[in-house]
This record gives C-alpha cells, structure tokens and sequence, in this order.
C-alpha cells in the first residue's frame, strides 16, 4: 500500500474538496519560466515555500508596522503582522472551500514591498521617485519576486505562479481571484485590531477613549460579561481577538451569501463577477472605517508617533538624493543595477530594500562621523 501523498494526488483531493470557484494548482496559467513541477509539492504549496525562503521574507522581521523596531521589542513588525493575516487568511480560506496554499502564499508575499519605516518610507520614496517610474510597494513586491531575489540559475526572481504575482496588483480590469480577495480583507482587519493593541500597549491610545468606535465598544462588553474579573493586560487581549473574530465571521457571512447569489460555476466566473465577491457587510465597513478614523487621529497622527515618521522620512530623502548625485558611494551590490535599471530606480532599490536598523545604520555611514565605511 502507497501511503505517499505525491502532487498528483494532493491536486486530485483540490478538485474533490474545494469549491468549485476555488483556484486549483493543476489550473494555474503557470510560471513566467518554464519548469517542471515539482513531485511531492503543488504549485502553490511551491510559491509559499519560496517566498518563506526568499530573503526580502526574512527582512520583514526589522520593518516597521506602526512602530520602529527601535521603540521597543513586543510591537508587531512586517513580520509578525504576514504571520497574523496568512493564519487569519486561511482559516477564511478554508471555511470558504477556497485554496488555503495559495491564499497563504499570497498573504506571504503581500507586503514584501515595502520600505523601511513603514508607509512613511514608502511615501517618501514615493515622493522622490516622481519621474523616475514611481514607487507602490505592491508593484515593488512584485518587482522583487520577478527580478531582485537572485537564487536560481536559470532566471532572474522567485519565478511564482502568475495567480500569486496577479494578487499584487490589485487595479487591473478584472477583480482578484477570491483567495486574493480573502488576504486584501484579512489584511484590514488584522491591521486594524492589531495596531489598537500595539498602540493601547503603548499607551498611545486610551481604552476608554476607543469605546466611541462601535467595534471596540462591542468586543469590550462582550469580554466584561464573560470575564468580568480580568486585569488589564487580559482584557486587552480578549477584546482585540474578540474583535477580529466578530469581524472575520460578518466577513464569511456576508462573503457566502455574495458566493451564493453569484453562484460562480468556476474561478474565472468569481473573477469576472462585477463586484467582489469576498468582503464584510456593509454595516461592518461603517464600523471599520469609524476605527480606521479613530486610529488615523488618535494613534497615526499623535506627536510622537509623528516625530518618529517625520524623522524616518528625512532620513530616506536624504540618503536618496545623497546617493543619486553620487553613486560612487552606492556599494557595489547596488551599483550594479545602476546600467541595467538605471540610477534613480537602482537607488530606490537599495533603500527599499533595507530594515529599518539597515536605514539607521546607512545614514550614520553617510552623515556621521565617527561611523565607518560598509565593506562587503
């Protein structure tokens, strides 16, 4: 008797088992390169493990979510935050009989893109790279899956699945295969709940304060009648599951009643439907948007978290236009893609691809003295 559970075989258990709207791995449109599958993983599960293994995945541990990793060491990071929306992700995946290796590998490689010190080196990259191609960290993940990662010796990139590289893009013609729908929603919530708790650990926000949003009002009465004894710290964490439980559950209600009433034979169907099909209720979005609003005031916009983003800006414009007007000072792993991308975009490269403590140390290298030159 053959125990063994080889790809041919978990990809006949896809067609059993996921919906028929599902994306299946023996359905992919396949690699920007050819190559042969592999014997014992499908096409997604593949994916997945090359983004895990890929370096710009391992960065993320020193990127900033709201935090710099300097402000202290129990608040989320890039990483920390994929882990959360990938298990967040698959488990709406799997409730919906959607692809959960290929969800997870899209909730993977989301947010691969992005800069040091958040959304605020991305908008300064953004900033200077007007006229030079721009700067989206999307666009930029899939930019480092196509061509930066530099492991195999065949091609340039990660060479993934063109589903996994479509999910990145999310303002084509088309909507989004569902499993990338469910990671743009989970992403959202995640985010959302995640930075309450980060900003709350802070003392940044005010609990009392947040109970003018409906979600946190409703998750936290619904803690106090359960555990009406909890300290503190306790609280806080129940009321944020709480909150991203009562949010992931209106989001596989409202998605399955969408699913039913399209009734899609199959994954193109779903993608050609005329509005997505994967998303919260509307009341649900009233209540996001109102703690996205809250978050955008009281957390996002206060002082110190704003020094913290100016200062993180000022560094990145600085060692951009440093470095453009005098590339020599690039080292020579970045100056090579000076001719093959040019100058502007080779820098935007380099920067877009460090930590945060890599930004910090590079300034100091630059600006300081004291500090010595990189050798590599």
């Amino acid at each position: 008797m053959n125990l063994r559970r080889d790809r041919e075989a978990l990809e006949a258990r896809e067609l059993r088992e996921l919906a028929p709207y599902a994306m299946k791995a023996r359905e992919s449109r396949g690699r920007r390169h050819g190559e042969n599958e592999h014997p014992y993983r499908t096409a997604y599960q593949r994916d997945r493990d090359r983004i895990v293994h890929s370096a710009a995945f391992r960065r993320l541990e020193y990127k900033t979510q709201v935090f710099v990793n300097s402000f202290g060491d129990d608040y989320r990071t890039r990483l920390t935050h994929t882990m959360e929306v990938a298990q967040i992700s698959r488990t709406a995946a799997r409730a919906l009989g959607l692809n959960e290796d290929l969800t997870e590998a899209i909730a993977l490689a989301h947010d691969l893109g992005h800069g040091p010190f958040g959304h605020t080196g991305e908008d300064a990259l953004r900033d200077l790279m007007k006229g030079h191609g721009g700067f989206e960290h999307n666009r930029h993940a899939l930019r480092i899956l196509d061509e930066l990662e530099r492991k195999y010796p065949n091609f340039q990139g990660l060479n993934l699945t063109q589903e996994v590289r479509d999910s990145l893009l999310k303002h084509g013609k088309r909507q989004l295969c569902l499993e990338a729908q469910v990671v743009d929603a989970c992403d959202r919530i995640t985010y959302n709940a995640h930075d309450v708790d980060d900003g709350l650990a802070a003392g940044i926000l005010d609990a009392e304060a947040l109970t003018a949003t409906a979600l946190w009002r409703e998750s936290s009465e619904v803690v106090t009648r359960r555990w009406p004894g909890l300290d503190a710290g306790r609280r806080r964490y129940h009321a944020v599951r709480t909150l991203i439980d009562g949010a992931v559950t209106d989001l596989l209600d409202a998605s399955s009643a969408r699913i039913a009433e399209a009734a899609p034979r199959n994954a193109e169907e779903a993608r050609a439907a005329s509005r997505r099909l994967v998303g919260p209720s509307p009341a649900m979005e009233v209540k996001q948007a109102e703690l996205a609003r809250h978050l955008h005031t009281h957390l996002y916009n206060e002082y110190r978290v704003q020094r913290m983003r100016r200062k993180a800006a000022r560094f990145v414009a600085e060692m951009w236009k440093t470095l453009v007007e005098d590339s020599a000072q690039l080292p020579p792993s970045a100056r090579a893609g000076v001719e093959q991308y040019g100058l502007e975009t080779a820098v935007c490269d380099y920067l877009a691809g460090m930590t945060d403590r890599e930004a910090l140390r590079e300034y100091r290298r630059l600006f300081l003295p004291g500090d010595g030159p990189r050798f590599e």
